[in-house]
């Protein structure tokens, strides 16, 4: 490892598109793991532009993060829900839908649950 590492996410290690053009995951892989930079458009909803990529009935990753910008309602399985904007920090628990309110994207930025995050099957 060298003392300074600089990447940028305008030039990610990888990008994995949403369903339907409504946003992607920019990913950047590090020493100490994956983090992710994800664009939800105004629109997006995971039960509809990552469900079919994830094939789970939920979101099953589990999330710490920040929210650059826009807003995003989170609902839990459970049914325990909030409203996460700009500033805000997310710890988000496995078995969850998400979606973005108004018409401004949401971009997020999350140390643990982007990872294995929206992986289309090579089979």
């Amino acid at each position: 490892m060298t003392g300074i590492v600089r990447k940028s996410f305008d030039s990610a290690d990888e990008t994995r598109p949403f369903e339907d053009g409504k946003g992607r995951l920019d990913l950047l892989t590090t020493d100490r793991g994956p983090i992710g930079r994800a664009t939800f458009e105004p629109g997006w909803r995971w039960s509809q532009h990552v469900k079919p990529i994830a094939g789970t009935d939920s979101c099953e990753a589990a999330h710490f993060g920040y929210i650059v910008s826009g807003r995003l309602k989170v609902v839990m399985d459970d049914g325990e829900e909030s409203e996460i904007g700009p500033g805000d920090l997310m710890q988000v628990a496995p078995g969850h839908d998400a979606w973005v309110l108004g018409d401004e994207p949401c971009v997020a930025l999350d140390w643990v649950g982007f990872g294995d995050y929206a992986v289309r099957d090579a089979g």
